[in-house]
């Protein structure tokens, strides 16, 4: 359960970073890797807040 709402959690802020991205004038390869990099850095710091 602790590992499925870590993922879910660093999926939606991955999401959120990458549609902001987007919608700031990125282009959508620049998106989906500022997506990505924020879903991967959020994963430790969502493990030690939600642990």
């Amino acid at each position: 359960m602790h590992t499925t709402l870590v993922l879910l959690a660093s999926i939606i802020l991955g999401l959120i970073a990458g549609a902001l991205t987007y919608l700031g004038g990125g282009s959508a390869p620049t998106a989906a890797l500022a997506g990505l990099s924020s879903a991967g850095v959020s994963i430790p710091m969502l493990r030690g807040l939600i642990g």
